[in-house]
């Protein structure tokens, strides 16, 4: 037993050497915790410090290959053990869990009272602290938000072992910052979420998904443009697409039986003859365009891209591609896209297709951001892309973690 081992098992009940399958992105780590609690947490971070050692915290692996591999990695900090729902308040409707809960479950739970986090699971069996990690949201976004929307308090527990603690009253810590917005989308190098607490809201009565097809970019401009501007009220407004230059355009609605079946019927004239209406949601709905259990040099290159909603036609148009195939799925009525680049396309040509995004994404307003890939891709091409704030995050990172132990490497500019 090495000195390390001994004195994370001296704070933490489960420790125990890693193996291949713990590896992040590739990096295999020296050692996996376990702990089941804020406090064990605390304890583990705490030796880990003492002993000069980098973490990196995982949920339900779900996303570790997102983002670039740590630099190093020699304790793999296993929050799955920590998966309970703590309290809900239905009266409230506010619902506090634990980071290692996964977001089904939560789900599960609320939905008893027929209440719902108003964020769709994009990726199958992720974890509550891994989605606001990696910050995912699906359809809903549209009307729900993201998640920096919908949380109203965390636990976190910073590189040293100190617990920090923001609650719905409490926006701002002693140092200043909005804690929780802070924590979302840092793919866990500021501190270690280990609880967190969400404003839920009610399931909805009744659901119908309306869907088009779009003959061309201008014709699903046209359409989600008709739809967004409408008295409709949607709840989420999709576009699929894909590199032939043809798709479809669908429309969720959600409220009371009777208001929705008028809203639907209502869409339909918006989106033409051909729309058909459903009771079911249509395949493939709020799941990303590309195989998230895929490993290794199967994984397809997956992006997010942003944008304003005037620019939807022209990011569809930058997707199609003769020689490169690529996928499109995601929140045109948002803003928010998702792209996937077969694994078979190699690293100069999938930077070709990541550098005509990016340069029509930035024209209007947003950003290109490879989510995932397999690493000859990710050493072919620029990950993150422009980040106006970089200087801003470096000393945000720095005022947090000031030994950069805390998943080191991942973020943008080596955070």
């Amino acid at each position: 037993m090495t000195t390390a081992e001994a004195s994370l098992g001296s704070v933490c009940a489960e420790v125990r050497p890693a193996g291949p399958d713990d590896a992040v992105d590739g990096v295999v780590p020296g050692l996996v915790a376990r702990p089941g609690s804020t406090e064990e947490v605390a304890e583990v971070l705490r030796a880990s410090a003492a002993l000069g050692l980098t973490v990196v915290p995982r949920g339900r692996g779900t996303k570790l290959t997102w983002g670039l591999p740590p630099r190093s990695a020699d304790v793999l900090l296993e929050l799955a053990g920590m998966d309970r729902v703590l309290d809900h308040a239905a009266g409230d409707l506010i619902v506090q869990t634990q980071a290692g809960a996964s977001l089904d479950d939560v789900q599960g739970v609320v939905g008893q009272a027929r209440q719902r986090v108003m964020v769709d699971p994009v990726v199958p069996g992720g974890s509550v602290g891994g989605t606001l990690a990696t910050n995912t949201s699906g359809p809903r976004r549209m009307v729900g938000g993201t998640m920096r929307d919908l949380l109203i308090g965390l636990t976190v527990v910073r590189a040293d072992g100190v617990v920090a603690k923001a609650g719905g009253r409490v926006v701002k810590n002693v140092a200043g910052y909005d804690l929780s917005k802070l924590m979302i989308g840092s793919f866990g190098t500021l501190a270690v979420v280990t609880e967190a607490l969400f404003r839920l809201h009610p399931t909805p009565e009744a659901q119908r998904w309306v869907t088009a097809r779009a003959a061309d970019q201008a014709h699903a401009q046209r359409l989600v443009q008709e739809v967004v501007h409408s008295q409709v009220v949607p709840a989420a407004v999709e576009v699929e697409w894909a590199s032939g230059g043809a798709g479809e355009v669908t429309v969720l609605l959600e409220g009371r039986e009777s208001g929705v079946e008028g809203r639907a019927a209502a869409t339909s004239t918006l989106l033409g003859d051909d729309a058909t209406v459903s009771s079911d949601a249509p395949a493939g709905w709020s799941a990303y365009p590309w195989d998230p259990a895929a490993a290794g040099d199967r994984r397809a290159t997956a992006l997010k891209l942003t944008f304003v909603l005037s620019g939807l036609a022209d990011v569809l148009g930058a997707v199609r591609d003769e020689q490169v195939p690529v996928s499109l799925r995601g929140s045109a009525g948002a803003g928010v896209v998702y792209a996937a680049v077969p694994a078979e396309v190699p690293g100069d040509e999938v930077a070709g297709v990541v550098e005509r995004l990016r340069r029509v994404c930035t024209a209007h307003g947003g950003s290109t951001v490879v989510v995932d890939a397999p690493a000859a891709v990710k050493q072919a091409v620029d990950v993150w892309g422009p980040i106006p704030a970089l200087n801003l995050m470096l000393r945000v990172k720095d005022q947090f973690d000031p030994d950069h132990r805390l998943a080191p490497g991942r973020f943008v500019g080596g955070i």
